[in-house]
């Protein structure tokens, strides 16, 4: 097949599922996120919103806007079996808790998930179900226990002879779950902190967020999923492995275990940790090019979706199609970009084989690999389908640019939402900048601690990588990394500069995948890249849940005519603009000396 119609199709395929499962998806995301202050709340604003549009100029009531009947009909009612945590737990789900309080919430819950996550791999020797690997080094324990609570799910490690059929389901699963429901909560927490209007600072309750979407989104996307993986021949056992006979006539042991689970919640959670060491590369996770589309939907899927769940929430449709035309744009354009860079011949070895093959799987080609990349990087989910390592040094910086910009294209479950916020509270204060007026977003005015707090979120990730960056490359111990073999200043060392980088790109912004060609077992980097998974993290939830707690004290303007408008082709285009301009600042020194160099070599 021609690979243009193959990428087209492809590419269709992708936008016309996410298309469909766009309103019912985010509408029922909406409801289950739903509580009666959420309802009336969201009342008042599309009041407001209706008298505005009737020339109207009085200020919006709480009697303006029809109240709800009874909770059933404005809130999702709790489920037995979360009713039954909430007992266990001693949770109360009609307690609220202000931006302090779900912050502690949230590093109290991954803390203890750190703990748990690392004593089980250091005892997993003496557990059941141990396929007889004995309990996970310190260092590897420590990267890969804060690796999966982040989110991150970067992997230093080859998951067939680490990581145990117990470890993998009962530890790094569960995390997969839960770290990608931590997400959802805080950009919940975020609109909360957008739609209420002068309350006592009350952002919802984060064990109940949690709990909800964990049952009532993750799990029940991840049974779909997996079924239909499990159709194209993803496997699942919970044996260690089998013999077979290799072309040769050797004896191979072929390492099993639970991938097809695990495979949907790594995609759905914008996860990304590989139950095997090729990831979705190996025919065991992702056998054929249907499983390939499927597993791309899926990490697109909830993102996407969360737009729809954004607009619903604030009560203007518009506000969500907004941000999901900007991450359309951001996510086109560079999946246009490493499509022409891949499927153009550089290098002697690619003219002869006719095409960029090296590290591609011939199941997938170009078209698939190239889509699979730009869709993983921008979601910081760090599954790959090909050696990133190995594509052309344009193709390669696309991808790095496609984490650089914050992964908010569209983004990780919940981190991406909440990231396209923040900006848009920068670019609405560019805005007011520009017209000499107070910026306000969604009828909420915009003061010095709202954009104190969303400049600190946004400058955390390119500290980390810009500082971890550059002392790696100036440690002797890292010196056989840069260049893998070669003086400074040879195609080698600006390709290992390039692997660093990409390293600490994707640690900071929580996406976990890597240029295979950087060794990163040394305790420098397990312990680095760790720190900067950890502060990439929650530095950012820290300041964004402040960003929301400022908010949600304050009063609803109403729109005048020097306000500017935060829908329509205007506001997508200063959105954009922000985006890659902060970007561009930013990384364009390093990305200078590293893919660019390489590229115009």
């Amino acid at each position: 097949m021609n690979p243009a119609l193959a990428a087209g199709l492809q590419i269709a395929a992708v936008v016309i599922v996410l298309a469909a499962a766009y309103v019912p998806l985010g509408d029922y995301m909406a409801r289950v996120f739903t509580n009666p202050r959420d309802a009336l709340a969201r009342a008042e604003l599309v009041g407001s919103a209706a008298q505005q549009a009737h020339g109207s100029t009085t200020t919006t009531t709480t009697t303006s806007a029809p109240q709800p009947q009874n909770r059933s009909a404005t809130a999702s009612a709790d489920w037995r079996v979360e009713s039954l945590l909430y007992r266990l737990c001693r949770i109360d789900p009609r307690s609220e808790q202000t931006w302090v309080g779900y912050a502690l919430s949230v590093l109290g819950f991954s803390a203890a998930g750190v703990l748990f996550l690392y004593v089980l791999q250091r005892v997993q020797g003496v557990l059941p179900l141990n396929n007889s690997l004995p309990g996970v080094s310190p260092s590897v324990a420590f990267n890969t226990a804060v690796s999966f609570v982040t989110n991150t799910n970067w992997q230093s490690y080859s998951p067939e002879t680490t990581m145990s059929n117990l470890t993998q389901p009962l530890g790094l699963a569960v995390q997969n779950f839960v770290s990608a429901a931590v997400g959802l909560a805080v950009a919940v927490a975020v609109i909360r902190g957008f739609v209420r209007v002068r309350s006592g600072g009350e952002l919802g309750n984060f064990w109940v967020d949690l709990t909800r979407g964990v049952l009532r989104i993750l799990l029940p996307l991840s049974f779909v999923v997996a079924l239909i993986l499990l159709t194209q021949g993803v496997v699942m056992s919970f044996h260690s492995s089998f013999a077979s006979t290799g072309l040769d006539g050797s004896s191979i042991t072929n390492a099993l275990a639970p991938v097809a689970s695990q495979e949907a919640i790594k995609e759905l959670g914008t996860n990304g940790g590989g139950i095997l060491a090729a990831n979705s590369a190996h025919p065991f996770e992702n056998p054929t090019p249907l499983s390939n589309i499927v597993e791309i939907i899926a990490l697109l899927l909830v993102p996407v979706a969360l737009t729809r769940t954004f607009g619903t929430l604030v009560g203007e449709r518009k506000q969500g199609l907004s941000i999901l035309a900007v991450m359309t744009l951001l996510w086109g354009a560079l999946l246009a970009v490493t499509l022409a860079a891949e499927s153009t011949t550089r290098g002697v070895a690619a003219q002869a084989a006719g095409a960029m093959m090296e590290g591609k799987e011939q199941r997938f080609g170009i078209p698939g690999s190239a889509l699979f990349a730009v869709s993983t990087t921008g979601t910081s989910t760090g599954a790959v389908n090909s050696a990133h390592d190995s594509m052309s040094a344009l193709g390669g910086g696309a991808i790095t640019l496609n984490m650089l910009l914050g992964e908010v294209a569209p983004g990780g479950v919940g981190t991406g939402l909440y990231g396209m916020l923040v900006l848009a509270v920068i670019a609405v204060f560019v805005g007011g900048l520009l017209v000499g007026r107070t910026p306000e977003y969604l009828g909420k005015k915009l003061g010095k601690r709202e954009i104190t707090m969303a400049a600190l979120s946004v400058l955390v990730m390119p500290a980390l990588v810009l500082i971890g960056t550059g002392i790696s490359v100036i440690l002797g111990s890292t010196s056989g990394a840069l260049g893998n073999s070669g003086d400074p200043g040879t195609p080698g060392s600006i390709h290992g500069f390039t692997e660093v980088l990409y390293a600490f790109a994707s640690a900071a912004n929580n996406n976990g995948s890597a240029f295979g060609g950087l060794t990163v077992t040394s305790d420098w980097f397990q312990t680095s890249l760790g720190i900067a998974m950890l502060f990439g993290r929650f530095l950012p939830i820290v300041f964004v849940l402040a960003l929301a707690g400022s908010l949600v004290t304050k009063r609803r303007s109403p729109a005048g005519p020097g306000t500017l408008p935060t829908t329509g082709a205007l506001f997508v285009g200063l959105l954009t603009g922000t985006i890659v301009l902060v970007a561009a600042l930013t990384f364009f020194p390093a990305l200078a000396l590293g893919p660019f160099a390489e590229a115009l070599q």
